[in-house]
């Protein structure tokens, strides 16, 4: 891999939920960049603001003030890392706790005043990086930064898929794709070719662990995926320790992932909590490497 030197760069780093925001920050310091980190509210991990050179918190949709930041420490390219819990921006109380200042305001306008534009998450992520871009701020892929996060293909950890698990995978993986094509969701969980659970706005730890209350006996595949028409600067499929423990907690034995199109957050543990739990993690690139699926007949 060649080196990636950020020596004399500030970058952006607009953090959400988890250990992800934490690793690309330590990648950037790792490779001589400074950080201004701004962690979205009742989000962030506590861990990043150590990691940081320049440090505050923002509301969600507090654009005007997360723009005027990362201008302020001398970001030019920002990234946007970690999960936002959509659940908590329902609710009589969310928009109170996430009121927009003016320029969040001129950007969500379309989609919860006029409605002319929907509230999917391509959507909402498209209008924010607009936003950025118009005002000197660049969104880029936090993969950018730290590109060793990217899985590789081939088996990660456990072992070898059987020919029961590939054929789940295979179907698991098509319904996925088509989930991600309507921006829905990416993560869907199978057994014997039929599906369990589609992951919608409660997230994909939620989508597995329901799988789970329906499947007490276990042996599930769970398929996670880049959508169709994959933004690669937010949203890409990410697996933490979480995944891993919620794999474990509903019993499934595969997750299925796509390679270079999927984040692994602390691979080593990731392995570790894999081979612990009898759980096998496979990454295909796209179909190859997938088998053909059974006729209906078969």
């Amino acid at each position: 891999m060649t080196t990636l030197s950020l020596a004399g760069e500030t970058v952006g780093i607009l953090a959400g939920w988890g250990r992800y925001p934490v690793v690309v920050a330590e990648a950037i310091r790792r490779r001589g960049g400074r950080t201004a980190i701004l962690s979205i509210r009742d989000h962030a991990d506590a861990a990043l603001e150590p990691l940081a050179d320049a440090y505050g918190d923002v509301g969600v949709a507090e654009i005007g003030k997360a723009i005027h930041f990362f201008r302020s420490h001398g970001v030019r390219r920002a990234t946007m890392a970690g999960k936002i819990h959509k659940t908590r921006l329902f609710g009589r109380a969310a928009w109170v706790r996430n009121l927009p200042d003016w320029i969040g305001l001129k950007t969500f306008w379309p989609h919860f005043v006029s409605r002319r534009r929907d509230n999917r998450d391509d959507s909402l992520l498209g209008a924010i990086s607009a936003a950025f871009d118009a005002r000197g701020v660049t969104i880029c892929p936090a993969t950018d930064f730290a590109p060793e996060l990217l899985a590789d293909e081939g088996v990660l950890a456990g072992r070898p898929l059987t020919a029961r698990q590939e054929a789940d995978v295979a179907f698991g993986w098509r319904l996925a794709k088509e989930l991600g094509r309507l921006d829905i969701g990416q993560t869907v969980v199978v057994k014997n070719r039929a599906p369990l659970a589609l992951e919608a706005i409660e997230g994909t730890d939620a989508c597995i662990r329901r799988a789970g209350s329906l499947c007490p006996t276990g042996g599930m595949v769970v398929v996670k995926v880049a959508k169709p028409q994959q933004d690669l600067r937010f949203d890409m499929p990410t697996i933490g320790i979480g995944t891993l423990e919620s794999l474990a907690a509903a019993g499934a034995t595969v997750l299925a992932i796509e390679a270079g199109r999927t984040i692994l957050v602390d691979r080593p543990a990731l392995a570790s909590s894999a081979e612990r739990h009898g759980i096998t993690i496979a990454s295909f690139c796209d179909t190859a490497g997938l088998p053909a699926l059974p006729s209906a007949a078969a």
